[in-house]
C-alpha cells in the first residue's frame, strides 16, 4: 500500500508509489465532481499500466447520499477515461463517507440502493492474480551461483510466463539454445515455476551467461531493438540534456543510452500532447532513446516487468527518470535470425567520425597498423613491444602498447583495431595461440593492417623462464610476416626488423 500525494508537483513521487502497484484508488469531492487533479491521478495511473481503478466518491455524507450524485459522477468518470482511452480493465465506482466509514470497510445503511462491495471487499477480491503475464517467459539473469565445479546455476526472478524441465531456453544476447535440466529453490527442486517466483536454473550444456542476459522460450522472443520509444517521467531538478549520455537500468542490465528525440510533453492541466525540446521535473513527455547495445524487452502495456527501465545520471549516479516502453500488446517480435542480426549490427544512430582515414595519414605522416607478437610464455613478447615503442617514439611516430591487463583476445582485438581506425602503429604481444586465433584478429583489424610477428625464441629457454606457464596450444605462425629469435638476436636487432617491415608496406 503507497499512499502518495496527489499535487501536481510531486508527480514523480506518485509515479515511484504506483510503479508496483495493481490497484489504484482515486478519491472524488462528491460536491465538487471530477475535477482536474482527479482526471490527471487517472491518467498518471493509467500511463503506469495499473490495471484496476477504484473510484471512491466521497463525503457522501455531505450530499445526503444522493444515488443522483453518485451516479452523474461515475458517468462523469466513465466517459472522461473513455475519451482518453485510459487503458483500465476494471472501474469500479464506490460511494463512501470516509470520516463516517459508510462502504469503507462495510456495507452502507445510508446507501440501500447501491449494490455493490465496500471498498475493502473489493480490496480484498479484485483479481490480481490474473493480472500477471502467465504467456511469455522472461527471466533476467540476476546471479551466477558455481560454488564448486559440477555446478553452474543462473538465479534470478521470473519476470513473466512459466517454465518447466526440458523447456528449451535461448540467451540473449548470445542466441545459444539449451534445455533446463533442473530448477531449484531453497527447499529443493521443482519441476515448473513461474512469475514471480525466484529460482536458480540449471541448463544441460556449458553456455556462457552472465548477469544482464535473459532467458526465453526459443519460440517467443521479447523485441530486440537498440532504438525505441517510451513514456518518460522526468524525476530530477536537471532538465533532460539531449547532449549527454545516461544509464538506462532495465531488468538487470545497465545500458548507455541517448534520448535523441523528445516528440511531446503533456500538459498536466489540459492532458494534451505540447511540443517540447526537454523535459524538466515532474514533466511526462514521449522520446526516442538510442542505446549503444541491444535491449531485449516487451511493451510496457504487455509486461511491466520488461518494459520499464530508469534513467541514470553516471556522473552523480541519481535517478532522473523512469521510463515505459511504447509499444502494442500482441505486436509481433522478430524471430531469432532477425533478433541476432539487431544483436551484432552496429547501431545506426551511434555518430559517426567526422576525420576520414586520409586526414589522419596527412595529419600523423603513417598509416594505423597493428603489429602483433605472437610467441611463446617467456619468449621475450612484451619486452620487444615495448622496445618497439620507444624507437616508433623517437623516430617521430604514433605508436602505444596496448595493455592486456584482465583483457580477453576479444577485448584485445577490439581495443587494437580501434587504435588502428584512430592512426596509431598499435603494438599487441597478447597471446594468440592458433592459426584460428591469429586469422580471426586479421579479419576483423583488416589484413591489410596486421603485421604478424614471430617471436621465434627456443622453447627450452622459455620454459627455463617461465617454468609455471602453460605451454599446451601454441602453434607456430606459417606466414608470418616478421620472424625474430631473440636468443640469436639483440632486442634493437629485432625492432630494426620491424621497423623496415613497417616502412616496406608504406605504414610511413
Amino acid at each position: 500500500i503507497a499512499d502518495t500525494p496527489g499535487h501536481v508537483q510531486y508527480t514523480r513521487n506518485m509515479v515511484t508509489g504506483a510503479s508496483t502497484a495493481n490497484v489504484a484508488l482515486i478519491l472524488i469531492d462528491a460536491r465538487k465532481g471530477v475535477l482536474e487533479q482527479s482526471r490527471r491521478h487517472a491518467f498518471v495511473a493509467s500511463l503506469l499500466g495499473i490495471p484496476h481503478l477504484a473510484v471512491c466518491i466521497n463525503k457522501m455524507d455531505l450530499v445526503d447520499f444522493s444515488e443522483a450524485v453518485f451516479e452523474q459522477i461515475s458517468a462523469d468518470f466513465r466517459a472522461y477515461a473513455e475519451s482518453m482511452k485510459l487503458s483500465f480493465k476494471t472501474i469500479t465506482c464506490f460511494p463512501v463517507s470516509a470520516k463516517l466509514g459508510d462502504n469503507c470497510v462495510e456495507k452502507s445503511q445510508n446507501t440501500p440502493w447501491y449494490k455493490g462491495e465496500s471498498v475493502l471487499e473489493h480490496l480484498e477480491n479484485v483479481p490480481v492474480a490474473q493480472d500477471r503475464d502467465m504467456e511469455h517467459f522472461r527471466f533476467p539473469v540476476q546471479y551466477v551461483i558455481r560454488p564448486n565445479l559440477d555446478y553452474r546455476g543462473f538465479a534470478g526472478e521470473i519476470a513473466s510466463g512459466v517454465v518447466k524441465k526440458g523447456d528449451t531456453l535461448v540467451v540473449l544476447p548470445s542466441g545459444k539454445s539449451s534445455k533446463v535440466k533442473a530448477i531449484d529453490v531453497y527447499e529443493g527442486e521443482l519441476e515448473e515455476a513461474f512469475t514471480p517466483q525466484s529460482v536458480t536454473i540449471r541448463l544441460e550444456d556449458e553456455i556462457d551467461i552472465s548477469r544482464g542476459d535473459m532467458l526465453v522460450h526459443a519460440d517467443d522472443l521479447p523485441h530486440v531493438k537498440r532504438t525505441f520509444d517510451a513514456h518518460v517521467v522526468w524525476m530530477h531538478e536537471t532538465p533532460l540534456d539531449r547532449q549527454k549520455s545516461y544509464l538506462i537500468k532495465h531488468t538487470t542490465q545497465h545500458v548507455r543510452a541517448e534520448i535523441r528525440d523528445v516528440q511531446f510533453k503533456v500538459d498536466m492541466a489540459s492532458l494534451e500532447n505540447v511540443p517540447a525540446e526537454t523535459l524538466g521535473l515532474n514533466d511526462i513527455g514521449r522520446v526516442t532513446l538510442a542505446c549503444r547495445r541491444a535491449v531485449y524487452f516487451d511493451p510496457y502495456r504487455q509486461n511491466r516487468a520488461t518494459g520499464a527501465f530508469i534513467i541514470v545520471d553516471s556522473l552523480t549516479n541519481s535517478t532522473v527518470g523512469a521510463g515505459m516502453i511504447v509499444g502494442e500488446r500482441g505486436e509481433a517480435s522478430q524471430g531469432l535470425d532477425a533478433a541476432m542480426a539487431e544483436l551484432r549490427a552496429g547501431s545506426s544512430m551511434m555518430p559517426k567520425t567526422q576525420v576520414s582515414p586520409r586526414e589522419r595519414v596527412e595529419r600523423l605522416g603513417q598509416k594505423g597498423a597493428t603489429v602483433w607478437l605472437t610467441g611463446l610464455p617467456g619468449s621475450g613478447r612484451w619486452t620487444l613491444a615495448y622496445a618497439l615503442e620507444r624507437q616508433l617514439f623517437d623516430q617521430g611516430r604514433a605508436a602505444t602498447v596496448v595493455d592486456p591487463t584482465d583483457a580477453s583476445l576479444d577485448t584485445m582485438v577490439t581495443a587494437c583495431k580501434a587504435c588502428t581506425d584512430a592512426g596509431l602503429v598499435t603494438i599487441c604481444a597478447f597471446p594468440a595461440y592458433s592459426a584460428g586465433d591469429r586469422d580471426m584478429l586479421r579479419e576483423r583489424i583488416g589484413g591489410d593492417r596486421v603485421v604478424q610477428v614471430f617471436v621465434d625464441t627456443d622453447p627450452e629457454l622459455c620454459k627455463q623462464r617461465r617454468p609455471s606457464a602453460n605451454f599446451d596450444g601454441f602453434t607456430a605462425p606459417e606466414n608470418a610476416d616478421v620472424s625474430v629469435g631473440l636468443d640469436k638476436m639483440r632486442i634493437d636487432e629485432a625492432v630494426k626488423l620491424i621497423v623496415n617491415a613497417l616502412a616496406a608496406r608504406g605504414q610511413f
